[in-house]
């Protein structure tokens, strides 16, 4: 019971936190960021973005930890998966992944008030209820690749609430890499379902946050949309299995 209530005042700590953080970053965002063409504008806005969640995420006493940034290849942009557990998992990929990118996002807080200009400068934006913003959603990520960005997406879809590692994974980062011939690479995000569990609302409890970027995975010209995703899944699933702690 103790731990519940503990858990609902620090998540209005990190709520209030997250908001005031978020304004000071807005001035400049708005300034220097905002009317900037692209890929300029997401490069500058990772940059800007990485220092706002430099002290956002101590602050909720989430500090991150990162490996396996020398799996990105300088002059090179991939296709990186991560898992997804949780809200926290968003804020902590985007400024981990080493150089511009851009991350795949649902439409539902585009509308929110200052929020809603950052959401869409560091997103490809998609209402998965309309099937035409899928379709152009996937063309818009082609475009970020051939930017030179690399493009950020969660397979599973939606958060992961069951009891296994990983769920069941979409084709689309699949077939994105089929057609483009980027190389992916696993980020894998630990800890953020303790942090903040799908199931409990309110609720943020402090804790290290880490991500893990594995060794590219390159398509084959025999790999299909199924094959490139079953060794992608694996490889996920198991070094999450093997390295997560209880």
């Amino acid at each position: 019971m103790m731990k519940k209530i503990f858990a609902r005042i620090w998540a209005v700590w990190t709520a209030i936190a997250f908001f005031s953080t978020m304004v000071v970053f807005f001035i400049p965002f708005l300034l220097f960021v905002y009317f900037l063409p692209d890929p300029k504008r997401t490069v500058r806005f990772l940059s800007f973005a990485r220092v706002w969640m430099g002290v956002f995420l101590p602050l909720c006493g989430c500090p991150m930890r990162i490996k396996g940034r020398q799996h990105f290849a300088k002059g090179e942009n991939y296709i990186v998966c991560c898992n997804h557990n949780s809200f926290m998992d968003i804020p902590v990929s985007s400024p981990a992944i080493p150089g511009g990118n851009k991350t795949i996002a649902k439409s539902d807080f585009v509308k929110v008030p200052l929020f809603g200009l950052i959401y869409k400068a560091g997103s490809v934006i998609v209402d998965r209820k309309d099937e035409n913003s899928r379709k152009q959603s996937f063309g818009k990520m082609k475009k970020v690749l051939a930017d030179g960005l690399h493009m950020c997406l969660y397979p599973e879809g939606t958060r992961n609430k069951t009891d296994q590692p990983m769920k069941p994974f979409h084709d689309g980062a699949f077939k994105l890499s089929l057609e483009t011939g980027k190389a992916i690479i696993p980020g894998i995000i630990f800890n953020t379902r303790k942090i903040m569990p799908a199931d409990e609302g309110l609720y943020v409890l402090p804790h290290p946050i880490d991500i893990h970027f594995l060794a590219p995975i390159i398509p084959l010209d025999s790999d299909t949309v199924a094959s490139l995703k079953e060794r992608v899944f694996n490889i996920m699933s198991n070094y999450y299995a093997a390295n997560a702690k209880s």
